[in-house]
């Protein structure tokens, strides 16, 4: 990335969300990045490209939703972890559990790095207990995107209309 925009802000919306959310604009990157799923290749960033990350509270994952440079619905990226912090010096963080769901604009739910996960446990670079956890919360973001339940969109678009709204703030003021 050559040139980049960044903020976060502590977000808390009646039920539905409480925690961090960060927007990183990317301006301008040194060469597109594309990822191949199963059937397809979809660029993640680009000149102009929105990665927008949750950090809910108390949950086990965060979510990553990649904008294309109109503010276009590329995928929803959403990490299972074991916690989710925050720090002053480098903003939110989260210990990641190797799974991962990608969620396409289409329905379409992806599965990620489940050998990543089974070769940790054996590695014992996890505990038997982290590995449940990533198991419990894998197995459950699923039941909640196929029942509908999980509504990612409604969700992510107000954040980044709010958060992108910044952006302009911060560059006036430059």
């Amino acid at each position: 990335m050559t040139e980049r925009v960044y903020t976060e802000l502590y977000i808390e919306t009646d039920s539905s969300f409480k925690g961090y959310v960060s927007l990183l604009h990317m301006k301008e990157v040194r060469e597109p990045l594309y990822m191949s799923y199963e059937d397809r290749t979809i660029c993640i960033a680009d000149d102009g490209y929105y990665w927008m990350q949750h950090f809910p509270e108390g949950q086990h994952h965060s979510i990553t939703t990649v904008f294309n440079s109109s503010g276009g619905l590329v995928q929803w990226y959403i990490d299972i972890c074991n916690r989710i912090g925050y720090s002053t010096e480098n903003g939110p963080w989260m210990d990641d559990l190797y799974l991962d769901l990608i969620v396409l604009p289409t329905g379409k739910i992806i599965e990620k790095d489940i050998d990543e996960l089974e070769i940790a446990l054996k590695n014992k670079e996890i505990s038997t207990s982290e590995y449940e956890l990533a198991w419990t919360e894998f197995d459950r973001l699923k039941l909640l995107l196929a029942d509908g339940c999980m509504k990612l969109e409604e969700m992510t678009r107000p954040h980044f209309d709010l958060l992108s709204r910044s952006f302009v703030n911060i560059e006036r003021s430059d």
